[in-house]
């Protein structure tokens, strides 16, 4: 299957090349971008599950000790709105100063994630070049030969020329589904945030 692979990769021309390192990029962005939101969120449910019930008994004091400690976000953003909920009670003044964290936070989560898709439609546009630039020189080839061969010879170039657009394709299309779960992943943890936020409004206002 190995030796298959390869003689595809050869028989798609120079652009099946930066069509692979597209690819490694991509996977490479994908695997890092993935342990780091598995990390902050898997962090931010144990955090969760550890100061809820002390917000839940109004033990606002240990709840921002515990948040000093951590640089997890979740626990930046209670910090920060248990600073101002001793300044000033009102649910808005909490609110923004909460939201100011997760502002910080969100371009962190997002960081590098479109790159995966931007690599996906160059591999679909290499693949596309590389085919377009096969048919071509198969034209051009087809132009100086004997008559009685140019349908053989037309035929087995463009078979080979459309190898890359397969390939850009094969390359693409993992990419999308990747970049939409990473996607989905960040949507969750930016929703934790929210939750977190909203729920930490509901409390001081039920302990005034």
């Amino acid at each position: 299957m190995f030796s298959e692979f390869i003689r595809f990769l050869q028989s798609g021309g120079a652009f099946m090349y930066p069509i692979m390192i597209v690819f490694a990029f991509g996977i490479a962005i994908a695997v890092e971008r993935y342990m780091y939101l598995s990390s902050i969120k898997k962090n931010n449910k144990k955090l969760l599950a550890d100061i809820m019930p002390l917000l839940n008994q109004g033990r606002y004091d240990e709840v921002h000790k515990i948040a000093e400690k951590s640089k997890a976000a979740i626990c930046m953003m209670l910090s920060l709105g248990i600073k101002r909920q001793q300044a000033s009670a009102r649910r808005e003044d909490v609110e923004m100063a909460m939201e100011e964290v997760m502002m910080e936070t969100i371009p962190r989560l997002e960081k590098r994630t479109h790159y995966i898709a931007m690599f996906a439609n160059i591999s679909t546009l290499l693949g596309l070049l590389g085919t377009i630039t096969g048919l071509i020189k198969a034209f051009t080839a087809v132009a100086q030969v004997d008559p009685s061969l140019k349908a053989e010879i037309l035929s087995s170039s463009i078979s080979v020329a459309m190898n890359t657009t397969a390939f850009g394709l094969a390359v693409a299309i993992p990419l999308i589904i990747i970049f939409s779960m990473l996607q989905s992943r960040t949507t969750e943890i930016v929703d934790s945030f929210e939750m977190a936020t909203i729920k930490f409004s509901n409390l001081i206002v039920q302990n005034k």
